[in-house]
């Protein structure tokens, strides 16, 4: 089970498209890219040098995140006044964080929906990219490793979720965002997170979750749980550790709205959906749920 675990977190959703091609795994750093208008979060411990970014698939990844942030992407045009925290995945060991990050945040942007990308603390791995890369191919492949898989959301995690929910809700107006219509979504590891916050209190929970390929074991769902929106791949890594659905029954068993899209393949990671796959468009259904729901009214 554990072995599963770690090739559904990390396999696909972060280091790389399939159950783990190294090649895709840069054994060198990259800078930092751009992020204008990046909004910190306070935390206790934050080191920014402890960030180490790198190339996924050609594509920016971060670990050893201790600082964590908010980088805002909002609509040039068209403003609905929705607003989405986006957190990436990474088996909570890093963020694929423009695969699952900027991407997802940009397109939202560019519909008129407000998208905020959070950055949030990851659980310590080496500090030397090979080193990373090796221990991270051996606990993918089930080996001793010096690095570990939680069992569910960090603690930390957790608190950065709520602290950019909170801190979006109180300054709602210089974004141009309804408070009322915040939603969170996140990818894999993200996923899990988006499940989490509907367990929050209910002054913290978002409007919505969208938990894409996320974990799909059964929820305590609270009875004035907020709606949801599911997507995820058949041949899912984390679809097949559960028999049927659970995170979908215990929705429907506490009468709360939930939209469901079962992929007949795309395999665990497949972000925005590429082109001529089964998977792609799913953020235009998204999209239309959100519009169905009410989320996507003008503010007045």
């Amino acid at each position: 089970m554990k072995r599963l675990l770690a090739a559904a977190l990390l396999g696909c959703a972060a280091f790389g498209t399939n159950a783990l091609a190294q090649a895709e795994i840069a054994r060198t750093t990259m800078p930092a890219p751009p992020q204008p208008g990046v909004i910190a979060l306070p935390v206790q411990g934050c080191d920014p040098a402890s960030e180490i970014w790198h190339p996924d698939a050609g594509k920016p990844a971060v670990r050893n995140v201790t600082c964590p942030t908010l980088l805002p992407f909002l609509p040039k045009a068209g403003a609905t006044g929705a607003s989405v925290i986006v957190a990436p995945g990474g088996g909570f060991l890093g963020l694929a964080i423009e695969k699952e990050g900027y991407t997802i945040a940009q397109w939202l942007a560019d519909h008129g929906v407000a998208a905020f990308v959070l950055k949030y603390r990851t659980l310590p791995t080496p500090k030397d990219q090979g080193v990373f890369v090796d221990e991270l191919t051996k606990l993918i492949h089930g080996q001793p490793s010096a690095m570990k898989l939680p069992d569910d959301t960090p603690d930390l995690a957790r608190e950065d979720g709520l602290a950019a929910l909170r801190m979006l809700r109180a300054n709602a107006g210089k974004f141009g965002i309804d408070p009322a219509r915040l939603g969170f979504m996140g990818f894999s590891a993200g996923g899990f997170l988006s499940r989490t916050m509907v367990l929050a209190d209910k002054a913290d929970r978002p409007a919505f979750t969208a938990p894409i390929y996320p974990n799909m074991a059964p929820l305590a769902v609270p009875a004035d749980a907020p709606p949801m929106f599911v997507a995820i791949a058949e041949d899912d890594f984390l679809l097949a550790r559960e028999k049927g659905f659970p995170l979908i029954e215990s929705y429907r068993a506490a009468g709360r709205p939930i939209e469901f899209h079962l992929f007949p393949s795309g395999g665990h990671g497949f972000g925005i959906g590429q082109p001529g796959t089964p998977e792609e468009g799913w953020i235009e259904l998204l999209y239309k749920w959100m519009r169905a729901s009410g989320f996507l009214a003008k503010m007045r």
